[in-house]
């Protein structure tokens, strides 16, 4: 059987103007959906460098750059621009907590790259903010609004593979070392736990709700970066999901649910899969095809702006309590294989 993604454009509501921080490949990604995306305008970026931002507002349309100069921050005058509505924020991890934080404080709208934070402690505290500022907030994990996603937690729910025992994903590649670059920079947040274990979580979160217990084990490298980790998640009577990520290996890059009654398992890459294997009881099995327009970014986008449109603060597909709560998974999966993050330091003082 097959399914079909929507990967058109929105269709109602008023325009939304959009701000970029940073130019990184994300935010070019993200941006080429955006741009599909109706009642989107694409109205300012910013980046540290002004050649960055100058270029990605040409090559995308934009009708505003700022960069880094003595009156401040590319960022910071980007949300000073009243014009601008709703932010998407690509910087690496690390400045995650510190963007979003000015955003919300100038009375924009936000959207941010996952991991939200580098810790649970950042992510309560932006939540808060984001409360008691009456503003849209949501952490920019794609996979949870994919239709393939969709369309495997409703075949869950609905009893099609029987109670869900096991679930096993990976991913991983093999990453060139390089300091400079923000996989391996400590001081970027970089590792294989917050840049790619959130995928494999996202999938056994999903299939079985939160972990009474997470036990993690990984190898650091000379900069105390993890390149490898294995998580296992154990859940009440004996369920239970191991998950890898790597910067080390290349693997299958699934996810296999299992239940009582058969599995599903999702085509590679599990972060943005286009098709599902259903197996049944019985032993046959089927696949569901899902074929889209946009490059899959597009669905984290239109409900960031049909909540906006709703009035809504958070979006009932990714709350802001089970984004609190998988940067608590991240923390404790951290404190055991012994990665820390200068972030980290201000958490304890504050």
């Amino acid at each position: 059987m097959a399914g079909t993604g929507s990967g058109g454009r929105a269709t109602d509501g008023q325009t939304l103007r959009w701000g970029i921080v940073a130019t990184g490949r994300i935010a070019h990604r993200v941006t080429r959906d955006l741009a599909r995306l109706e009642g989107a305008e694409l109205y300012a970026v910013s980046s540290r460098s002004e050649g960055s931002a100058r270029a990605f507002a040409e090559e995308h349309g934009f009708a505003a750059s700022y960069h880094d100069n003595p009156s401040g921050s590319g960022y910071q005058q980007l949300f000073e621009d009243p014009r601008v509505d709703v932010v998407y924020v690509a910087t690496p991890h690390a400045q995650h907590f510190e963007v979003v934080r000015a955003a919300l404080e100038a009375g924009k709208h936000v959207l941010c790259e996952k991991p939200f934070t580098i810790n649970a402690s950042e992510a309560r505290e932006l939540v808060q903010l984001a409360g008691e500022r009456s503003l849209f907030l949501m952490e920019a994990v794609w996979t949870r609004f994919l239709p393939a996603t969709r369309r495997a937690l409703e075949i869950i729910r609905s009893g099609g593979i029987g109670t869900v025992r096991w679930v096993q994903a990976d991913l991983g590649f093999p990453a060139a070392y390089d300091p400079a670059d923000r996989l391996w920079d400590p001081a970027a947040g970089g590792g294989a736990l917050l840049d790619l274990a959130v995928y494999p979580l996202t999938w056994a979160v999903a299939a079985l709700g939160f972990p009474a217990g997470l036990r993690a084990q990984g190898h650091l490298n000379q900069d105390g970066v993890d390149v490898q980790n294995t998580l296992a998640l154990e859940y009440p009577e004996g369920a239970a999901a191991q998950l890898t990520s790597s910067l080390q290996s290349a693997g299958p890059g699934t996810a296999t649910i299992s239940g009582t009654a058969g599995w599903i398992r999702t085509g590679s890459p599990l972060y943005n899969p286009r098709k599902l294997e259903i197996c049944g009881q019985d032993g046959t099995s089927r696949v569901e095809e899902f074929h889209d327009e946009a490059e899959g970014f597009i669905h984290e986008l239109r409900e960031t702006a049909r909540c906006i449109r709703a009035g809504l603060q958070e979006s009932p597909l990714m709350p802001w309590a089970e984004t609190v709560q998988m940067m608590g998974l991240l923390d404790q999966a951290r404190e055991q294989l012994g990665l820390h993050y200068a972030n980290d330091a201000r958490a304890v003082t504050t």
